[in-house]
């Protein structure tokens, strides 16, 4: 079950920075900005590093991310 918990990660994450907010993002995915949230945290912690940058106008890829999405 791991691998889907990854998985809902990578797509709250997709879903955050294609839409800009948590919010936005929670109420396409269906689950609550907390939750949300909680994947994306999650998938931090197993990696080590943070992959978003949460600020009062939204979010953005972290460097590391930014790093990544290339490939």
């Amino acid at each position: 079950m791991r691998r889907v918990t990854h998985l809902n990660a990578l797509c709250a994450i997709e879903a955050a920075l294609r839409n800009g907010t948590f919010k936005d993002a929670a109420i396409e995915l269906g689950i609550t900005p907390a939750a949300l949230g909680q994947r994306i945290k999650s998938l931090e912690e197993y990696l080590n590093t943070p992959l978003l940058v949460r600020g009062r106008t939204g979010v953005s890829p972290s460097p590391s991310l930014r790093e990544a999405l290339p490939h």
